[in-house]
């Protein structure tokens, strides 16, 4: 164990009080990180040269959980609604479905049970948007689908029976996909061609059981291949090595963290609200903030 680092961190850089902060994002052109309240529907951005007090909230129309650059544009994005896929307009704010992700032959009711979760862009433009039951209408069960949608717009269901899809990323060569289904403690590996974007071979990467509680939730990858992830309800950010090893701990002043994103050597962190204040009391304060480390090592490039 004397191999592992450790960091702890006591205070939030943004102190909020979001239902559940994800998908931090640092945006490069200008120097600005992103992410969004999906509980409370709000997109938040901070200008990193400005600190926090550049830190501004913009109401959405809908719930949306993850965000991704449109090539060509820096004013609209592509993002994970509560419907499907859609473009969201910063000029505007508006936000326009391009791809529903249910029809009839799911059944009734599907589309107003259902949200998206987590999403990340492939080597070749693909959007991989992972689904659950809308917690304000259910309690989640394995109707989730992790959905990939390609630059022509088809739409493909590449891995079904999820409950919350969470983290996913792929190794270095793109030889590999990770993927988190938080309720099973799994952190998935899977073949991955990426000229095809089809998917094989899946295994158990990591297994996350702890006394202390909580499940993996979402990652960010770094150039030496760890993933550093998130565990909502254990209060901290596990340093995972391309072995599946632990070989560090970031320990946090909240339970519920959600997403960890990268901007040079800092990793900021997202979080939700407390679920349990009153078994929890100390967790209470700091729910739903971000936070900030620094970990001396930058992430991996990721795909626009």
């Amino acid at each position: 164990m004397a191999d592992i680092q450790r960091w702890k961190v006591t205070e939030p850089y943004l102190h909020l009080h979001c239902g559940l902060g994800e998908a931090p994002y640092y945006e490069e052109f200008s120097q600005t990180l992103r992410f969004v309240d999906i509980v409370k529907e709000k997109l938040h951005t901070v200008d990193l040269k400005q600190g926090p007090s550049s830190h501004k909230i913009i109401d959405l129309e809908a719930a949306i959980s993850t965000t991704a650059h449109i090539e060509g544009t820096e004013d609209e994005l592509i993002v994970g609604a509560k419907k499907g896929y859609a473009y969201y307009k910063r000029s505007s704010g508006k936000l326009e479905y391009i791809k529903k992700v249910w029809d009839e032959s799911d059944g009734p009711g599907k589309e107003d049970r259902m949200r998206c979760n987590d999403g990340a862009v492939d080597g070749a433009g693909r959007y991989w948007v992972g689904t659950m039951n809308d917690p304000k209408v259910q309690a989640p069960t394995d109707e989730g689908v992790l959905f990939r949608l390609d630059p022509d717009l088809t739409l493909h269901r590449m891995i079904e029976k999820a409950t919350i899809p969470n983290g996913i990323g792929w190794s270095a060569d793109d030889k590999k996909i990770f993927f988190i289904d938080s309720p099973t403690g799994n952190i998935f590996v899977y073949d991955f061609d990426l000229e095809t974007g089809s998917i094989s071979n899946r295994r158990v990467f990591f297994h996350y059981s702890d006394e202390d509680g909580g499940v993996p939730d979402g990652f960010a990858m770094d150039i030496e291949g760890n993933l550093w992830t998130a565990i909502c309800g254990g209060g901290k950010v596990l340093k995972i090595s391309a072995e599946g090893r632990v070989v560090g701990v970031i320990e946090m002043p909240t339970r519920m963290i959600s997403c960890p994103g990268f901007a040079g050597e800092e990793l900021f962190i997202t979080s939700a609200e407390e679920e349990e204040p009153e078994k929890y009391p100390d967790s209470v304060e700091y729910g739903g903030s971000l936070f900030r480390v620094n970990v001396g090592i930058t992430g991996e490039d990721i795909i626009e």
